[in-house]
C-alpha cells in the first residue's frame, strides 16, 4: 500500500470498467451524496485521475435523482495550448460549494493535494467528501484514518460502504464462479485487521 503496509486485499475502483458497472457506481455515489448533503452544493469535484470518471458519473446519478449539479475535475499537468485552466467542467469561484468524490482515503495526502489545488483555483468551499470504501484502518495513530483526516481537515467524510460490509457480503460466497474470501483469505484479512484495524 502507499502507506507501506502489506495488505491482503486492495480496493480498486478501476475495476468498474464498463458502462453498466460505472453507471451503477455513480448511482451509489449519488445516493451517498444526497443522503449526507441533500442538494445544498453546486458541483461534484473529482481529483485526477480516478476522480474524473467518479465526478462525472456521480453528477449523472444525481440528475437521475432530480438533483442537477455541475462537475469539476483538475488537470494533473499544465496544458501548453488552447484553454489552459487548471480545472475543467463547471466554472467555480470562491462562492461555489463542492462535494469531493474519491475512491479510498489512506493517509489523506491525495485529499490535501486536491484541497491545495482548489485553494489555488478560486478557493471554493469543500462541504464534504464521499469515498467508495472506509478501509477501517488506523491512520498515523490509533484512530480510524477516515475520522482522523476528517477532523484534521474539518471536512466531513462519508463512505458508501465499509470494508467489514464487503467482507460480510463476500465471505464464503461465490461471485462469477469464484469464492474471493474463503477461510484462508478471511484469516489473512482478520490478522491484518487485528494489527491495523480501527472502527
Amino acid at each position: 500500500m502507499k502507506s507501506g503496509r502489506v495488505a491482503p486485499y486492495f480496493i480498486n475502483t478501476g475495476m468498474f470498467n464498463d458502462g453498466d458497472k460505472v453507471s451503477r457506481l455513480g448511482d451509489y455515489y449519488a445516493a451517498a451524496v444526497k443522503e449526507n448533503f441533500k442538494d445544498s452544493f453546486d458541483a461534484v469535484y473529482g481529483p485526477a485521475y480516478k476522480g474524473i470518471p467518479l465526478c462525472v458519473v456521480t453528477a449523472i446519478g444525481l440528475s437521475r435523482l432530480g438533483i442537477v449539479k455541475g462537475y469539476v475535475f483538475n488537470r494533473k499537468e499544465a496544458k501548453g495550448y488552447g484553454e489552459k485552466d487548471a480545472l475543467i467542467g463547471m466554472k467555480i469561484d470562491e462562492n461555489s460549494s463542492l462535494i469531493m468524490v474519491d475512491d479510498v482515503i489512506t493517509s489523506g495526502a491525495a485529499i490535501r493535494e486536491s484541497l491545495e489545488t482548489l485553494k489555488n483555483n478560486k478557493d471554493p468551499n469543500v462541504k464534504g467528501i464521499v469515498i467508495s470504501v472506509d478501509r477501517q484502518e488506523k491512520g498515523t495513530g490509533e484512530k480510524n484514518a477516515l475520522k482522523q483526516v476528517a477532523e484534521e481537515l474539518g471536512i466531513p467524510i462519508f463512505p458508501i460502504v465499509k470494508i467489514s460490509d464487503i467482507i460480510d457480503t463476500l465471505y464464503n460466497k461465490e461471485v462469477d464462479g469464484k469464492v474471493h474470501i474463503d477461510d484462508e483469505m478471511k484469516k489473512k484479512i482478520d490478522d491484518y485487521r487485528k494489527e491495523y484495524g480501527a472502527e
